[in-house]
C-alpha cells in the first residue's frame, strides 16, 4: 500500500482525500477526507475571473489541507492537486495556480473535462468492476459546480463528454434574479429555461457518448449523493449509507420537485443538506432526473467514490 493525498478543487467544493492504496488489487484504505464549500466558481460564468473572496477563501482552505497532509506524512511527490471547471474558464486562474503552488508545493493540474471525466470513471467503478453482478457497461455521470461529465466504459473509457451544466453555474444562469439573489422559489419561466439549457447540453453529450447502451448508471458528486439522502431520510449525511445506494426514477423526480418548489429555508430543514448546498441542490437534482430519462435507465447507482478518489489511484501508480 502507498500512502497518498489527492485533492480535487471544484467548481462549488475543495475536498482532500489521505489514503493507502495499491492500485493493482483496487484496495483504497481512507486515512482521512475533508470536505468545504468554498464556491470557487462564484461568477465565472459571468465575469469569466475569479472571484477575489472566492480565491481566498479557496486558499484557505488549502492552508487547512497543508497541515493535515503534513500530519500523515505525505510529501509533495505524493500528493496531486487537480482543478476543474472554474479554474479552467477563468482568466486570471494563474493567480490560483500560484496561491497553491506557495501553500501546498505542488503545481495545481487544470484539467480538462476529458481527463476529469476519466479519473472520475477509474474513482466510481474500480469498486463495481469486481461485481459481476452489476450490468456493464457503465455509464459514469459526475455532476459538478460547473460542468457534468458522462463516461461510458467496462475496463476502461470507451467514450467520454463535459458539458456546461454543473450545479453553480446553472443556478447563477437561470435561478438568480437580477439583485444576485436566488429565486425562492424559482418561477414557471425560470424552470423552463433551466430544463431547455440541460437538455441541450444532454444533446451534445449524446453526440459522443451513446448514453442509452448504460448497462448501469451511476451518479457521483454532492447533488446526487444529497438527493440520495433525501431518499433514505436520514437524519445526517452518512457517506457510508449513502455509498451503492440505488434510487428509482420515479423517486429522484419526486424529491426534484419538492427541490424546485421549496423555499430556502424549506430545503435547509432538511437535515442531510449541507448549508452550501441548499441554494443549488435544485438545479444539480434535474441535471440528475433529465439524464436519468435521456439515457432512459430506470435506476442509479449512487457512489461516494468518484474523481478523487481516482486521483488517488493514479498518484499512487506513478509512485510505484
Amino acid at each position: 500500500m502507498t500512502t497518498v493525498a489527492a485533492i480535487d478543487c471544484g467548481t462549488n467544493s475543495i475536498r482532500l482525500l489521505v489514503a493507502d492504496a495499491d492500485p493493482a488489487t483496487g484496495q483504497l484504505v481512507d486515512r482521512e477526507r475533508r470536505m468545504e464549500i468554498v464556491r470557487l466558481g462564484q461568477g465565472v460564468d459571468r465575469t469569466g475571473r475569479l472571484a477575489p473572496e472566492a480565491l481566498e477563501r479557496t486558499l484557505a482552505a488549502c492552508r487547512d489541507y497543508a497541515e493535515v497532509i503534513a500530519a500523515h506524512g505525505v510529501t509533495p511527490d505524493r500528493l496531486r492537486f487537480v482543478a476543474t471547471s472554474a479554474s479552467r474558464d477563468a482568466e486570471n486562474r494563474a493567480d490560483f495556480v500560484d496561491g497553491v503552488r506557495a501553500i501546498l508545493g505542488v503545481e495545481p493540474e487544470v484539467i480538462t473535462g476529458e481527463e476529469e471525466a476519466a479519473l472520475s470513471f477509474t474513482g466510481a467503478t474500480t469498486e463495481l468492476a469486481g461485481r459481476p453482478e452489476v450490468a456493464r457497461p457503465f455509464l459514469v455521470m459526475d455532476i459538478g459546480g460547473g460542468s457534468t461529465e458522462f463516461v461510458l466504459g467496462d475496463e476502461g473509457v470507451t467514450a467520454a463528454r463535459s458539458v456546461d451544466i454543473g450545479c453553480v453555474r446553472l443556478t447563477e444562469r437561470h435561478l438568480t434574479t437580477a439583485d444576485g439573489a436566488v429565486a425562492d422559489p424559482p418561477g414557471a419561466e425560470a424552470l423552463a429555461a433551466l430544463t431547455a439549457d440541460i437538455d441541450a447540453a444532454l444533446e451534445l453529450a449524446a453526440e459522443r457518448v451513446p448514453l442509452a447502451r448504460a448497462g448501469t448508471l451511476v451518479g457521483l458528486a454532492g447533488s446526487v449523493t444529497t438527493v440520495a439522502a433525501m431518499a433514505l431520510g436520514l437524519p445526517s449525511y452518512d457517506p457510508s449509507a449513502i455509498h451503492h445506494t440505488v434510487l428509482e426514477r420515479d423517486r429522484v423526480r419526486e424529491i426534484v420537485e419538492w427541490l424546485l418548489t421549496a423555499t430556502h429555508a424549506e430545503r435547509a430543514a432538511v437535515p442531510s443538506m449541507h448549508p452550501g448546498r441548499v441554494d443549488v441542490i435544485g438545479a444539480g437534482a434535474l441535471v440528475l432526473l433529465r439524464a436519468m430519462e435521456r439515457a432512459d435507465v430506470s435506476r442509479v447507482t449512487v457512489s461516494e467514490h468518484d474523481i478523487l478518489d481516482g486521483i488517488a489511484f493514479h498518484t499512487a501508480r506513478e509512485v510505484r
